[in-house]
């Protein structure tokens, strides 16, 4: 295939990651006894959780917020990131108890050697309507459907994840060659500036990125991929380590059983999961006010992800095809 870099490379990066360790500084499990932390003094059990700095992740401070997690007994840290390549490794060896990312990429890891279990499920896109990421070409291009990107540079944030990957299965189901889809990477905020300067014929973005590029008068939204591919796909799950999950099942089911509750409560109040989000990541109030948001649910979509990972096997993102049921927490 013309796409990128390759499914071994990224293991090995991931591995390699999972050598090294994370270099973020957050506290070992060592530190974390050794110093109690004033929730553990209050009998709450403290736990450092990873999250992406995206807006789906405000429901974690929601729930913190709502005094949820306490509820169940746990002290949660957030600790924010860019990107979950560090989340991995760091979960993995134990600096981060728990972590909220992207479904492919624990299942990528799993298939390199990390030893990850879902324990929850999280946000889904949604099954139909104007669902929260999407695909923007220039009016001028002449791409108007997946399949007309045979031959043109898709532009994703990273790849072998699931922006080329649902953009691959959109393009097939559309009737052109996925093979000949050319696919580099950009951060979000940069992108359409590349496409308006024509070094990209398309860019891959999520909200708020999304409804800014479709307020340009000269961009035109191709097409919703994930709702082509796999139609509610869950776009972030809840996970921890297998050897986290099998010496602190009680914890396990704690944190399981508060990000549902959390995420139910979301759900139903997603203006004040907005609020949350100037604060939590400097996101300007109106633009907050009005984002589109995923759909919150604990409950895992194992029939979608099952999918997914039928996806990840065809166009060679993994070695095997994922076994859900087994990396998931029981």
């Amino acid at each position: 295939m013309t796409r990128k870099l390759s499914t071994a490379a990224a293991g090995a990066a991931v591995l390699a990651l999972a050598l090294t360790g994370c270099s973020g500084g957050s506290p070992s499990g060592t530190e974390a006894e050794s110093t109690p932390s004033a929730g553990e003094s209050q009998g709450l059990q403290k736990v450092v959780v990873g999250v992406l700095s995206i807006a789906p992740s405000s429901a974690m401070q929601y729930g913190i917020d709502q005094g949820i997690f306490e509820e169940h007994g746990l002290d949660v840290e957030l600790q924010p990131g860019t990107g979950g390549a560090a989340m991995l490794p760091a979960v993995s060896t134990g600096d981060l108890q728990f972590a909220v990312g992207n479904p492919l990429s624990v299942m990528v890891a799993k298939d390199k050697g990390l030893d990850m279990k879902i324990v929850s499920g999280y946000s889904n896109s949604l099954a139909e309507g104007a669902d929260i990421n999407g695909v923007v070409a220039r009016k001028d291009s002449g791409i108007t459907s997946f399949g007309d990107l045979e031959g043109k540079t898709a532009t994703v944030n990273a790849v072998n994840t699931q922006g080329d990957l649902t953009i691959m299965e959109s393009a097939a189901l559309d009737g052109g060659n996925p093979e000949n889809i050319k696919f580099n990477e950009l951060p979000f905020p940069d992108m359409e500036a590349q496409l308006e300067m024509g070094n990209t014929d398309a860019i891959w973005l999520p909200e708020p990125f999304l409804s800014r590029a479709l307020a340009n008068p000269d961009n035109v939204l191709v097409g919703h991929p994930n709702q082509e591919a796999i139609p509610g796909m869950p776009t972030m799950v809840t996970f921890t380590s297998g050897r986290y999950a099998e010496e602190n099942p009680e914890t396990v089911t704690a944190f399981q059983e508060a990000v549902t509750e959390t995420l139910t409560q979301a759900q139903a109040n997603t203006d004040d999961v907005r609020a949350t989000l100037p604060a939590f990541m400097g996101m300007d109030p109106a633009v907050a006010e009005g984002l589109p948001m995923e759909e919150f649910d604990g409950e895992l979509r194992t029939e979608q992800l099952e999918g997914l990972g039928g996806l990840m096997m065809k166009y060679e993102f993994v070695s095997k095809e994922p076994d859900v049921a087994a990396m998931t927490v029981q």
